[in-house]
């Protein structure tokens, strides 16, 4: 165990390690909405670090609406409706465990209604600078393939870039969000085997409809990738 005040891997404070520990044991069902957390005392025994360490890590929890804390009642966990699911870092948490395949299926959900919209919007709005950075991705997909971490941020990046192309800031705003759902659940699908089919060929045919300027083209394929991979997540997750 790391002494308190020192870093835990590479730039992640020991706040930060606390603060996963409790974020994943909560996103996967370990402490329920209305359960109080240990006492900062001792919390702070069980894994010898110092109080202020775990004091700083239930800010972080506060600030992601997992916990409350207050005099005397302690710390509590939120009702799940209060939780910023759409946190990158409580996306991570989630997949840290087994996630509910309804928790998954409210992110594709969410993809199906954001992406095909967005992947429309940037067939109409995208320019040279987008398309260059849709295809570099594709290209560093192929040759770095969805098993790999590189793979993975070129796909990351092909998202991004959709997003981005719209020119909607708003939209943009959900980037981040959408990334690592794409992200969590690529890698969930390669936990214990590897990936049912290649789904690069159905980002090719988002970005061929986008080059095209074509609209319905786009929105229709992405559709189409978004449901297949949930197929293929329900897949893993069954098997």
């Amino acid at each position: 165990m790391a002494k308190p005040g020192e870093e835990r891997g590479p730039g992640r404070r020991l706040h930060g390690a606390i603060a996963h520990r409790l974020g994943t044991d909560i996103l996967s069902g370990k402490y329920a909405p209305g359960d109080v957390l240990s006492g900062e005392v001792a919390f702070a025994e069980e894994l010898q670090v110092s109080r202020s360490a775990y004091r700083e890590a239930i800010q972080v929890l506060t600030a992601k609406g997992l916990v409350a804390s207050r005099p005397k009642a302690g710390t509590r966990v939120l009702p799940r409706e209060r939780w910023n699911l759409l946190d990158p870092e409580v996306l991570g948490w989630a997949f840290a465990g087994e996630p509910d395949i309804e928790f998954v299926r409210s992110l594709f959900e969410l993809r199906a209604i954001v992406e095909p919209a967005a992947a429309r919007l940037a067939a109409q709005r995208r320019d040279k600078a987008d398309l260059k950075i849709m295809k570099t991705a594709l290209a560093d997909m192929r040759r770095h393939t969805l098993t790999t971490e590189a793979g993975r941020a070129a796909d990351r990046d092909f998202h991004n870039a959709i997003l981005h192309a719209t020119g909607n800031q708003a939209l943009m705003v959900l980037s981040a969000s959408i990334s690592a759902a794409v992200n969590w659940t690529t890698q969930f699908k390669q936990r214990a085997r590897a990936l049912p089919r290649n789904p690069i060929p159905d980002h090719v045919r988002v970005y061929d409809a986008i080059v095209s300027g074509d609209g319905d083209g786009a929105a229709e394929a992405m559709n189409s990738l978004i449901d297949l991979a949930l197929e293929d997540t329900r897949s893993a997750m069954a098997g």
